[in-house]
């Protein structure tokens, strides 16, 4: 099946979300064992399987069983359960990684006389404003099996090399690592949203062509004088119509999803650039710098120069 706007909609949502740090661990697990993980706040979570197997487990979800090569990705970090069997109960993470400061490596080494299997675990912790409603939408872990990830050579050489034992440290480690992993989660979101669309029942804004032509608009050109009004006209729909479907199917009201796209941009301007902060307000789609100085401090909590202040300090810093 052909989704109409499919192919755009998926490409923004392989935007990389900004990846603010990472916390990896690697586990050298015997069975019996399982480990309890809480919800993760901003925070992407990635398995990756490199020896062995293990079963996930998810409140209100039927248990996956994964095996060596396969990778499980967690889009909004929700608490899952690892484990070498589905019903066994474990151990809370918090008390075996009590600490998972982002930018930090972990081990977990459980002793059993059974099954040996060994695990790339990481926290991936994103800037909440990135994370549009859409990417909230997703299914709560995706998961790409060996065969996927061996289509994959980069990702595949990625995750080997970040899920080695005697992985390298050097002065710069900590950038090259959060890199490597922001990589690895674009390469792995390639084929799994290439899979979701082609089923709409997954992601079911997919489906909608009226909906889904919205948000190709909202993503590309968000920097024009759009209306809910004129959104709804380019979907061919009511504004009443057009609001309540677009809520339904992205968790967000239209004018909400519209404002975060700009806030989106003008985070990337302001600190991953040196343009004027003077020359943000239009390229996002304000035509009042006051209108703008306003919506950013609203749904940020700081003003853009503080924003820009605070990614310059970040940058000498690191």
């Amino acid at each position: 099946m052909e989704i109409p706007g499919g192919d755009d909609l998926i490409g923004e949502l392989l935007r990389p979300l900004r990846l603010t740090g990472v916390f990896d661990s690697r586990w050298h697990v015997n069975a019996p064992w399982a480990i309890e993980g809480d919800a993760e706040s901003s925070c992407a979570v990635l398995h990756y399987i490199v020896e062995g197997g293990c079963w996930i487990t998810g409140e209100g979800h039927q248990p996956l069983q994964l095996r060596a090569g396969d990778l499980a990705f967690f889009p909004t970090g929700i608490a899952h359960r690892l484990s070498d069997r589905p019903d066994r109960q474990g151990l809370p993470l918090r008390a075996v990684l009590p600490r998972r400061t982002p930018g930090t490596s972990g081990e977990i080494r459980i002793e059993g006389t059974g099954a040996r299997s060994r695990l790339l675990c990481a926290g991936l912790h994103y800037d909440a404003s990135a994370a549009t409603g859409l990417y909230r939408a997703l299914p709560w872990v995706l998961v790409l099996d060996g065969s996927q990830v061996s289509r994959e050579p980069l990702l595949g050489d990625t995750l080997a090399l970040l899920a080695a034992t005697d992985r390298p440290t050097a002065p710069g480690d900590r950038l090259i690592t959060l890199r490597a992993f922001e990589m690895a989660l674009v390469l792995a979101m390639r084929p799994l949203l290439r899979e979701l669309s082609s089923s709409p029942a997954a992601l079911p804004v997919l489906g909608h062509p009226g909906i889904s032509k919205a948000m190709v608009i909202i993503a590309t050109r968000f920097a024009e004088p759009w209306t809910v009004e004129s959104l709804a006209r380019e979907a061919g729909m009511s504004r009443s119509a057009f609001t309540a479907a677009f809520r339904s199917l992205v968790g967000e009201a239209p004018a909400r999803h519209l404002t975060g796209r700009r806030m989106q941009e003008a985070v990337r301007l302001l600190g991953e650039t040196s343009l004027p902060q003077s020359s943000v307000p239009e390229r996002v789609g304000y035509r009042s710098a006051v209108g703008f100085h306003l919506a950013f401090r609203k749904w940020f909590g700081k003003t853009p120069g503080e924003y820009r202040t605070t990614c310059t300090a970040g940058l000498a810093g690191s």
